[in-house]
């Protein structure tokens, strides 16, 4: 056995054994809930909005990242993607995981690393879930830095148009509810302009319906028998004492997460590469525990069904004003 054979071997063997303690399906806790929306659709669609904060400051850590990671050299590279490895650090936190020293590592070595190449095809599925993952809770910028990741490691993956699609409709889609709640809260403010309106004019419709009343004169009291005024001690005035208004808090109905991590893809299901979703229906109590996990959908029932109950019995939100029921879908795709 050669000795890059015998390096790639070694490596499956620690990606074996990190994966059978437990992957994490995602890299970041979730955000909170979107709220629902209903009614009229907007009059016009909203115009897609530039670079947010958030994705520029990504940016600017990739950037960093991908300068550190070229300071390193190819056996520091070898050894920190081994230690990645061990220690779970598969596709995530950005400039310090498994895939991204690997790559690195291919880019900087005169020929194909036989146990990089070996690790990067083990942790593309990986990847791949973690990427979808991140699409369904709208999370953009972790989605496309996965993708980004995906891509380097093989261009022509096949799950590349699926995510790219994906992530194109779903910032779509939050642009267009984004569009949809400000109509509505102008449809509101028009409402209740209308209503002041219309209560105003009622107001004065009813006073010039009034006759006007004649005007009675008032009694003259008898003059009285002039006194002597007594002297008198004048009172200080005292202040008032004014109690200030306590401000009103926002009541809280918007779960916001503390702690969510993602159920993991069963072992067995992966290995006979099966794929399915769960939707379970989530009972937050008010101190933020889950009060009760029900599956709602399950295709096909029995796989992952367990993964993600135990998994979201364990989520922790905020404290809340009274009791919330919330909806999640769980995609599991090799």
């Amino acid at each position: 056995m050669t000795a890059s054979a015998a390096s790639a071997s070694s490596l499956r063997w620690t990606l074996a054994l990190a994966l059978a303690l437990g992957l994490a399906a995602c890299s970041t806790d979730e955000p909170s809930e979107p709220a629902a929306t209903t009614g009229a659709e907007a009059p016009a669609p909203a115009e897609p909005a530039g670079p947010s904060a958030e994705q520029i400051a990504a940016e600017q850590a990739a950037a960093e990242a991908e300068a550190a990671l070229a300071a390193l050299s190819v056996e520091e590279l070898r050894e920190r993607g081994g230690q990645a490895l061990r220690e779970q650090r598969l596709y995530a936190p950005a400039g310090d995981n498994a895939m991204e020293y690997y790559l690195a590592l291919r880019k900087r070595s005169d020929k194909p690393d036989a146990s990089a190449e070996s690790a990067l095809i083990d942790l593309m599925p990986y990847a791949i879930i973690a990427a979808e993952q991140a699409i369904g809770r709208e999370d953009f910028t972790e989605a496309e830095r996965l993708r980004a990741l995906i891509e380097r490691t093989d261009p022509q993956a096949p799950a590349l148009p699926r995510i790219r699609d994906s992530i194109a409709k779903g910032q779509a889609a939050v642009v267009e509810r984004a569009a949809q709640e400000a109509a509505r809260e102008a449809q509101r403010q028009r409402e209740q302009e209308l209503a002041a309106q219309r209560a105003a004019e009622e107001a004065a419709r009813a006073a010039a319906a009034q006759p006007e009343q004649p005007a009675t004169p008032a009694p003259q009291p008898a003059t009285p028998a002039p006194a002597t005024p007594a002297p008198t001690t004048p009172t200080p005035a005292q202040p008032t004492a004014q109690t200030p208004a306590e401000p009103t808090r926002p009541r809280r109905t918007t779960p916001i997460p503390v702690r969510t991590p993602q159920p993991a893809y069963p072992r067995a299901a992966y290995r006979s590469r099966e794929s399915g979703e769960v939707t379970v229906e989530i009972v937050i109590a008010t101190d933020g525990s889950v009060a009760d996990v029900r599956i709602v959908a399950a295709q096909p029932r029995g796989v992952f069904d367990r993964e993600v109950l135990q998994t979201v019995r364990d989520w922790r939100f905020e404290p809340l004003d009274e009791q919330v029921t919330i909806s999640r879908t769980f995609v599991f795709r090799p």
